[in-house]
């Protein structure tokens, strides 16, 4: 049976644009984060209970970023612990009647000083909780892999650590929201925390912004040992054994050498006080 030439050319032109389309479908079939001229923000849109369930598909880089890379299995966020009804939206210290407290760092930095830090309290069983400026998630996007593959809990300290509090309350919501962009883009996730850039507590206005961008609760602290002074590591140490208790949230920063030469110390200090250092939502759970 002889087999007309354009019918063949017809049915393989047909077949080709089913094929075609049935690729375009499933290449536009997920939502995208995309921060385009008329795409929402993460402040706009409805926020995924990104705490317990798994990452959503990473979108694609803002007009404002850098491409990161894609989340990786090594920079899922593990599921954190509910917090308990009563903890307030402003988190100043943990329940004092556990031998608990949480050392909280201002993620910035030399990342082999960070890495460094990372290490010393993973030999000791000690999890951090980081709070990263976004800008240096643009510089060094490896490290928030690094972070949650050491068992530590991510947070957000706006993108480029200005006084926030004096700011209107769009630009400080652009603050938060373009550093929960760059964590949602590297880990499937905003994170719990926000912590106020150039303040200890956050006003108002900013606690209205963190929460329109998807953050329930601000991270304040209790202890100060101002080891973004560079006052020494003995200093450091002396500063933190000597005010922190059971309950306690401990302000320290990952870009100082001292800091990481007092961290052992701090550690076993702490240890000798029966006390644990924790996330901070495992001190809130």
């Amino acid at each position: 049976m002889t087999v007309d030439r354009r019918s063949v050319l017809r049915s393989a032109s047909r077949l080709a644009a089913l094929t075609a389309a049935g690729g375009l479908v499933a290449a536009c079939g997920g939502p995208s984060d995309s921060r385009g001229a008329n795409g929402p923000s993460v402040a706009a849109r409805p926020q995924p209970a990104h705490l317990t369930e798994p990452p959503s598909p990473s979108p694609s880089p803002s007009p404002s970023a850098p491409p990161s890379p894609s989340p990786s299995p090594s920079a899922t966020p593990f599921a954190l612990p509910p917090l308990a009804p009563d903890t307030p939206q402003e988190v100043v210290t943990g329940p004092h009647s556990r031998p608990q407290l949480a050392l909280t760092f201002h993620g910035q930095g030399d990342p082999a000083i960070a890495t460094a830090l990372l290490e010393a309290a993973e030999q000791r069983g000690a999890r951090l909780t980081v709070l990263a400026v976004g800008s240096w998630l643009d510089e060094q996007p490896q490290i928030a892999q690094r972070i949650l593959s050491g068992g530590h809990e991510l947070g957000n300290h706006t993108q480029n650590h200005l006084d926030i509090c004096s700011m209107g309350p769009e630009q400080a919501r652009e603050e938060i929201a373009q550093c929960a962009q760059r964590l949602e883009r590297l880990t499937g996730s905003i994170g719990r925390w926000f912590r106020p850039s150039a303040a200890q507590y956050a006003n108002a206005m900013v606690k209205e912004q963190a929460q329109q961008v998807g953050y329930a609760h601000v991270l304040s602290f209790d202890v100060d040992p101002r080891d973004y002074a560079d006052p020494g590591a003995d200093a450091v140490t002396r500063r933190v054994l000597r005010a922190a208790a059971a309950g306690s949230v401990v302000a320290l920063h990952m870009g100082h050498p001292g800091t990481v030469t007092a961290l052992p110390a701090i550690l076993d200090g702490l240890a000798g006080q029966g006390l644990h250092a924790v996330t901070a939502s495992e001190l809130c759970a």
